[in-house]
């Protein structure tokens, strides 16, 4: 805090006493009273905080970073402005709202920046692999730091990644039954984006669709089912039209991260970056463990409501992956003509998830 011209006088003229006392070596203790640096951010998210990888971000990580400035000696605080829910960047346009400098920083779903992203969307181009949330995270991480193109993939576009969040395993949500993959020829199914790769050859005819339609279009036979994740399928009520839930383990999926515009964080000050660091650690694994734990209520929220849960069998499920066209190797070389390393990344990863343990019925970085 800055002294002011009366403060100052004031002190020189104890000083000029005490000097005329014989005192003029004694000091008076004065502590400096300092005042918090405020530091503006702006943060946003396309979806509202009824998804849970942004009420993470606004009840975990801001909160979280709060306290370990406060606790550092309160030397700089952040005020924060939190615009989720499209109020700042629409869904799928987070990544170019922190590039310009529209928010400082937010969640980017890689998953709706294939064009610009392609190499964070590698699990969607290999499916059928794990539904374990840690592992897919943990595992996209560590090819990100062997592979500076991933890096690169924000860095492109301004920013620097703090933590990355991935969506629980897709099954298969039909108001028909589902006992192996014949049961899927010539029914229609919702699979948005990506995910049409994961019917070809099955038999079934992929649809365009999206959260926000499953419900009515079921209803109304647009299509007959969709491939989504629990989570997201409890909260949208898909069982009171899709009563038939099917387990596949499609595999978790890499959805997006948290980043900060790269000029934001260069003017920050160390404290706040260690803080913010932190924090996205803790995010991770919060985020993680919540989503988990909301799988697992997900599916007895849709049990109690009327659907009928089995699980396909380890060798329909293998059938089902054998018989796809090799979307990896087609997405890869696809990439590749680009200059793009795909193949890298699918190697890192799928070696990842072998060295963790994880059985794959198909290996489509061997074919």
């Amino acid at each position: 805090m800055t002294i002011t011209a009366p403060a100052r006088g004031l002190r020189r003229g104890l000083t000029a006493a005490l000097a005329v006392m014989g005192l003029g070596a004694l000091v008076l203790p004065v502590a400096p009273a300092t005042a918090a640096e405020t530091i503006p951010i702006t943060v946003t998210a396309g979806h509202p905080p009824a998804f849970l990888w942004v009420k993470t971000l606004s009840e975990t990580f801001i909160p979280g970073v709060n306290k370990r400035l406060k606790d550092g000696g309160d030397q700089y605080r952040i005020e924060w402005t939190e615009a989720y829910g499209g109020t700042v960047a629409k869904i799928g346009s987070e990544l170019e709202a922190i590039e310009e400098g529209i928010s400082d920083m937010g969640f980017v779903g890689t998953l709706f920046e294939a064009a610009k992203m392609p190499l964070h969307n590698v699990t969607y181009m290999v499916p059928f692999t794990t539904d374990n949330l840690f592992l897919v995270t943990q595992t996209v991480t560590a090819v990100s730091k062997r592979v500076p193109e991933m890096d690169q993939e924000w860095s492109r576009y301004g920013q620097i990644p703090l933590a990355g969040a991935s969506l629980d395993s897709y099954h298969l949500f039909t108001n028909f039954p589902v006992k192996s993959i014949d049961d899927l020829k010539g029914r229609k199914i919702a699979a948005p984006g990506p995910a049409a790769n994961w019917l070809k050859g099955t038999g079934a005819v992929a649809v365009a669709g999206n959260l926000q339609t499953y419900y009515n279009d079921i209803k109304t036979g647009v299509y007959e089912g969709t491939l989504t994740f629990a989570t997201a399928a409890a909260a949208a009520k898909l069982h009171e039209v899709a009563p038939y839930i099917t387990k596949v383990n499609i595999g978790a999926q890499f959805a997006g991260a948290i980043s900060v515009n790269a000029d934001v964080w260069a003017d920050l000050p160390q404290p706040v970056k260690d803080a913010m660091t932190a924090e996205a650690a803790i995010y991770a694994d919060t985020f993680a463990k919540a989503q988990v734990a909301r799988v697992n209520a997900s599916f007895k929220t849709m049990q109690d409501g009327g659907a009928t849960i089995t699980e396909l069998s380890p060798a329909e499920r293998k059938r089902w992956a054998d018989a796809l066209p090799n979307v990896s190797k087609e997405w890869a070389d696809e990439l590749e003509g680009k200059g793009v390393p795909a193949k890298a990344v699918v190697q890192g990863y799928l070696d990842g998830l072998r060295a963790a343990g994880v059985q794959l019925p198909r290996n489509w970085d061997r074919e």
